[in-house]
This record gives C-alpha cells, structure tokens and sequence, in this order.
C-alpha cells in the first residue's frame, strides 16, 4: 500500500489558505477534480432524460454513472442507488414511505449512537403510525454501543433497526453486522448511516448486513449530495412511491424532481478520487476503493492513536469514548473551559475546530450540556502529524 500524504495535499486548492483543517466532522475540504468536474458539467448543454437530443442523453448518463460510482463505494447494484441533496432529506422521504406499513403494535430500534438524520425521520414515522420506539443505549464510559442489547431490544415485532456505521461525534464504530444480524432475522429492515464512515472505511452492504445504506458525498470532499445504496433493488418496487410520476420504476420511485446534474459529476469524481487514493491501487474502480480505503485506514490509524495519546496524557483534557473501533472523528472536552472559549482559542493558533453544546444526539446521552460542551475535531486525507501536533501544542496550553 502507498499512501502519499503530500501528493494529496497538492489535490486541494482550498489547504493553501495557512490553516489547520481539523473541521472533517463538517465535511472535508473540495479536491480541484471535484470542482472542475462540477464547473465542466454546468458549462456543458445538460437537460432532462428522455430526449433523443445530445443534451438530454448527456444528463441521462451523469445520472447512470453516478449510480454506478455509489454503487462502487458501498458494494451494490446501481439499480439499487437513490440520489438526492442530502442524507437528512433521503432519510425522510425513505421513512415516509416505509413506515406507510406500520400499524399500532409495531416496534422500531433506534440507537443513542446517531445523529439526529437517522433518529427524527423514523421518530415521525412512528408517531404518525403508532408504533413503539425502543432505544439502544451507549455505555457512558467507551461511548460504545454494545450489540448484546440487541437480543432485548429486537422482537418480532420489530419493523426497522437504525444504526449508524460510525459516530461523526465521538468516531465510535459500533458491530453493525452484529445487530443488523438480530434484525433480518426478525424480519426487521436494517438501514444503516454510513456517512461518517464512508470516507475512512471500506464498505460493503453485504458484510453489514444492511439492507440500506446511507452516504453523502460532502463527508469525503465531494459536492452536497447523497444516496440511498439499496442491498437488493427488487425492495424498491415493494416500497411506497414518493416520486410525483406515477410511472417511476426503480429508484426513482424515490427521487423527487430533476436531478442536479452537475453536482452528480462531482459526485463521480469525488468518488474516483478516492479511488486514486492509493497510488498502487489497480483494477476495477471497486478494487482501487477497496485499496485506497484500507490504505487510508492504516495512514489515519497511527495519526489517530498519537493524537488520542497526547490529549490524554493532558490531565486538563477529557477525550470522549474509549474503543478500539472508531474513525478519526473524536470530541474532548477542557476543564473550566467551555467549549466555545476553547475553539476560539485554538483558532487563533490556526487550527480549525468546532464546539458543540452538547444539547442533542450522543453529547446530550453524556449530558455534555452541562459542562459547556464539547470541541470537535477529525482528521482528514490531507491531514499530516505536523497539523496534529499543532493541534495537540494548542491544546495543551489551554490550562
């Protein structure tokens, strides 16, 4: 594996501004081949399917291939690849449909561990319907999700179980093949959050066991759009339809209005990127995904592991969650400090961070909003060890 940090820090225009881009949890920064495949596409003559015409036919396959590269990053068939602006948006317009057949009595797992894109859409979903929501709960102390839970928690009457892949708070990667298990067996349809770890990990419906599987492209540098990778396509045919043309087959029995076309290229590109990750990454574009990924994983795995050493051998800091499986996204919090004053003092050192309140999703379980919050930061492709050690000098000043 060949994994070269400085040829893809030459990728992104952005990273020349002097700052320390820590700010992963928001998205990453956009590769130049992003955004010229997105300003090629919006020069070009691009219009609505169906037409004979050039422009038409053009549309039509920036569509195709941004089905077939999604497919590629999550191991699907692109017949299975729903598009659309953004995970939240998908997710609600995904459980509207679903939750169509659920009665009173009917049962839906959510976890503590994700965010509120994959919690408030199936919270609608069964209030409208009135089924019972069950809730699977962190451990306080390693922020995990425990699977064992999962034996209690899933019945047959269990129509959904909600997991993410990985927390985009505390980085926390629960055994999603391990609870989406407990759920098939029940009946119940896994749909499983992948945003957080789409741009570190290697996916795979399949291994997950996920009948869903949810990205969005902003999370890895690509431009602010996401889809829906269905492990079989047929269950598109068997859900409700969204879409406003009574005649959509497929996937776009799912997708509301026209497509916008020139983000989809980006999309393409941004996933080629990663393909491109590794320079001795060969084969398919699934194979030089699979590469580059786990070459990603292995670069990001020591900068993590010095990053977590030296903040917790600060005894003013408390980094939050304590597991072997996790991504480069973590939270921490400083004593007396709240966590607003500490980002604003880390930008001053140059180092791009966020706080949050701790008001909802997993800070709000860790009860975050009563010490001020927490800061937020993650490691992307272009992160190096000397941007951690800025990061870690910064910090340890905080006192």
């Amino acid at each position: 594996m060949a994994f070269d940090v400085a040829r893809v820090r030459g990728l992104y225009p952005a990273l020349g501004d002097g700052w320390v881009h820590l700010d992963a949890p928001a998205g990453m920064q956009i590769p130049e081949q992003v955004a010229t495949a997105v300003a090629t596409a919006l020069r070009a003559p691009v219009s609505g399917p169906g037409g004979i015409f050039p422009s038409s036919q053009r549309g039509t396959a920036i569509v195709d291939a941004a089905r077939r590269a999604v497919g590629d990053l999550t191991g699907t068939d692109p017949d299975g690849v729903v598009l659309g602006s953004s995970a939240a948006v998908l997710l609600g317009r995904l459980a509207e449909s679903v939750s169509e057949g659920w009665v009173l009595g009917d049962e839906v797992v959510l976890s503590r561990l994700d965010t509120t894109a994959n919690v408030t859409p199936w919270q609608r979903g069964a209030q409208r319907s009135g089924a019972t929501l069950r809730w699977a709960e962190i451990d306080i102390e390693t922020c995990e999700l425990p699977s064992w839970q999962y034996d209690q928690l899933v019945s047959g009457r269990t129509r959904l179980v909600a997991v993410t892949a990985a927390s985009d708070a505390v980085g926390i990667r629960p055994e999603v093949a391990e609870i989406a298990e407990r759920a098939r067996a029940a009946g119940g349809l896994v749909v499983v959050d992948a945003t957080a770890a789409a741009p570190f990990l290697p996916l795979e419906a399949e291994s997950m066991n996920a009948d869903v599987v949810v990205v969005s492209a902003s999370a890895w540098g690509g431009p602010p759009v996401a889809a829906l990778a269905f492990r079989d396509p047929r269950l598109l045919e068997r859900l409700p339809p969204a879409a406003l043309d009574p005649t959509a087959r497929g996937p776009e029995r799912l997708e509301l209005g026209p497509h916008a076309h020139a983000l989809l290229a980006g999309l393409v590109a941004s996933v080629d990127y990663l393909a491109e990750l590794d320079d001795d990454a060969t084969g398919s574009r699934r194979q030089r995904l699979l590469t580059s990924l786990g070459s990603v994983q292995a670069y990001q795995a020591g900068l993590l592991s010095h990053l977590i050493a030296e903040l917790r051998a600060m005894p003013h800091v408390m980094v939050l969650g304590d597991a072997a499986r996790r991504v480069p996204l973590l939270a921490f919090t400083v004593a007396n400090v709240k966590a607003f004053d500490v980002v604003e003092q880390l930008a001053r050192a140059g180092v791009c961070a966020f706080a949050d309140r701790g008001n909802n999703d997993v800070f709000a379980t860790l009860g975050l909003g009563e010490v001020g919050g927490a800061v937020r930061v993650g490691l992307a492709h272009y992160t190096t060890g000397a941007e951690v050690n800025q990061l870690v000098r910064a910090t340890a000043r905080l006192t």
